[in-house]
């Protein structure tokens, strides 16, 4: 990389880490804890690139964008930011950031997007506007995972475009909250937001109808593989159709659309018409550790104006993160619903947690395993699965080193087991360090129980 990258954090690790990686990588490197200092810099020319958080001791590193795509139009900045939330990536979008990365960030992805951004400094862009109404807290989704971020990001890039979408995921993951939320935060806010059902297309007067109540707004068309051939083809008419007050066009659908072999019966050519952006919303078994952010979210909520909100023990968040919640987000909502009218203590406990996993349904059948298949081809399905779940994207950054934890942690947990709890045996049994065994305990989280042997 060839380039001047200007800087500004205020945690000094992340600028020595920043500084001696672009600097071993060819760049020059200003870094300061201050906007003030970086916007000093940015006056007087300096820089071809900038990283800059969020929150600064001084400011917010995103209210500053739109000085700098004033002063430097061709100046690109990459936003990096703890505060991992739906509305930064937004508004990072919006002040027409080049990238944003949630901290914390894959050192090697950062470097990659810096030299990308430095390959296109000096290519002028517009100043932006950023509308400061939006209230992060009437947005529909919470979480900070990996696989959330991938998604906040495309919601970002697609929600002022007039490209038509198409959300698939399974049922209760909340497809049709993500379609309200891109009206929401969109240039179509102040237009009509309307859902439609095969019944309200049925009728040759159907079309025509829908289109006088959206009014040049949104149309949402809810599970439009369950719909027949037969309307279908009349929403593929639909969007053909050049009217001054043509609306945005989003779907939803529970099976990936791109395969061939989905359940939904999906027309190719509306395929090919609705899938100008194409978002997969992940099942709550593939975001874990967002389950403590989401039950905290609908518990507050079941709560509002009755006090203090009940709140997860450690052990009660333990059982729901092991649970499978074939019902994704909408059962866990119920769930916590059902927990604030029935805890009398504040604090939910393991008991109260456990109670309420064992009456939910329980996750559909799954296929077994072949009979002596080894261990690799099993794992090797499963991941190939879960490639597949992704359609045409690939699966968020990260992605060994969740494979391994996916392995890791029940192997660790299996072996404990087997040596009644036994460290010293078990890191024999394993063949690795027993301070090694200890370490990796600690990270992932793992009970470590003195009783009778498993096997």
């Amino acid at each position: 990389m060839d380039g001047t990258v200007l800087v500004a954090d205020d945690d000094r690790t992340i600028r020595t880490v920043l500084t001696q990686a672009l600097t071993r990588a060819g760049c020059k490197v200003h870094a300061t804890s201050s906007l003030t200092t970086l916007m000093r810099w940015v006056s007087e020319g300096k820089g071809d690139v900038v990283i800059s958080d969020v929150v600064m001791p001084d400011g917010n590193g995103l209210e500053m964008l739109p000085k700098i795509a004033q002063d430097r139009p061709d100046l690109p900045v990459i936003v990096i930011s703890a505060q991992n939330t739906i509305m930064t990536a937004i508004k990072a979008a919006e002040a027409q950031a080049y990238d944003y990365l949630p901290k914390p960030f894959d050192l090697p992805d950062l470097m990659k997007r810096t030299a990308r951004a430095l390959e296109r400094s000096g290519t002028p862009r517009r100043a932006p506007v950023i509308d400061h109404e939006k209230d992060e807290d009437d947005l529909p989704m919470v979480g900070k995972t990996a696989v959330m971020q991938s998604l906040y990001r495309v919601i970002a890039r697609v929600m002022n475009t007039d490209l038509p979408v198409l959300i698939w995921g399974e049922s209760g993951t909340g497809k049709s909250l993500i379609a309200r939320a891109i009206h929401d935060l969109s240039d179509r806010r102040s237009m009509p937001f309307v859902t439609v059902t095969e019944a309200d297309l049925r009728d040759l007067e159907g079309p025509a109808r829908v289109l006088a109540r959206v009014r040049g707004g949104t149309l949402l068309i809810d599970e439009i593989g369950d719909i027949s051939e037969e309307v279908q083809a009349r929403i593929a008419r639909m969007m053909d159709a050049e009217s001054d007050n043509q609306p945005r066009f989003i779907a939803t659908m529970q099976n990936n659309p791109s395969n061939d072999s989905s359940q939904d019966t999906l027309r190719r050519d509306l395929y090919y018409r609705l899938s100008g952006a194409t978002l997969h919303v992940p099942a709550l078994r593939d975001r874990v550790e967002d389950i403590p952010l989401l039950a905290a979210h609908f518990l507050e909520k079941a709560d509002a104006g009755n006090g203090a909100p009940h709140a997860l023990s450690e052990g009660a968040a333990k059982v729901f993160a092991n649970y499978t919640w074939p019902g994704n987000v909408r059962q866990l909502e119920h769930a916590m619903r059902q927990l604030a009218l029935t805890s009398r203590a504040v604090e939910i406990s393991t008991a109260e947690a456990e109670q309420i996993a064992g009456a939910e349904p329980g996750p559909e059948p799954s296929h077994v395993a072949p009979s002596g298949e080894k261990l690799g081809a099993s794992v090797e399905r499963h991941i190939r699965r879960y490639f597949e779940l992704h359609g045409n994207m690939l699966p968020p950054p990260g992605l060994y080193q969740r494979i391994l934890r996916e392995v890791e942690a029940p192997l660790l947990e299996v072996a404990l087991a087997a040596t009644s709890g036994n460290q010293a045996k078990c890191a024999e049994l394993l063949g690795i360090n027993r301070n090694t065994l200890r370490k990796k305990i600690t990270d992932l989280e793992i009970e470590v129980t003195r009783g009778r042997k498993m096997m």
